[in-house]
């Protein structure tokens, strides 16, 4: 959807794609090139996008893709609807955490490499706050929200382990 809505902006080359994709959108997750034509040949399939005729240009020749009627609705209705509330339920970290207690090992242990791993990471999206761009501070701010929230949870169940591990053994 995401190359689908830059489409929406004005029609483009599958390379031109992939730099605003990276520019904006990706942050340190860069678009494989060939992810990005297998996308456009999927959307032409289907009918949101239309290539254009082959142009010469200083290095391959390049088709420009546009969209469709059928595609700006597409993109209308995903930008219209929400995503789901998060969290999950069961989390990779709930269930690392039940399952060590349920397998006799210790989950404080995990508790404190995860929550090393997280700090880690918080540092690094700090400084990349304090670095970066407007939209790297957002994105930062994002992940920092998040990276809190189970540092909070990750407290939270280490002061609980005694309790679950009895119920985890009933």
């Amino acid at each position: 959807m995401a190359l689908l809505g830059l489409l929406d902006r004005e029609p483009s080359h599958g390379y031109d794609l992939k730099r605003d994709y990276d520019a904006y959108l990706s942050r340190g997750r860069p678009l494989p090139f060939g992810q990005v034509y297998a996308t456009l040949a999927r959307l032409a399939r289907d009918g949101k996008a239309v290539a254009g005729d082959v142009e010469p240009g200083a290095g391959p020749d390049r088709r420009r893709y546009h969209i469709t009627e059928q595609g700006k609705g597409e993109v209308e209705a995903w930008l219209a609807e929400p995503i789901p509330p998060e969290p999950y339920l069961q989390t990779d970290l709930f269930v690392k955490v039940v399952l060590s207690l349920m397998l006799g090992r210790g989950a404080e242990e995990y508790l404190d490499v995860q929550r090393r791993a997280h700090l880690g990471r918080m540092r690094e999206l700090t400084d990349l706050k304090q670095r970066g761009s407007l939209i790297d501070a957002l994105l930062a701010d994002h992940g920092l929200f998040h990276l809190e929230a189970d540092l909070r949870w990750i407290d939270l169940t280490a002061a609980r382990l005694t309790a679950l591990k009895e119920e985890v053994a009933s």
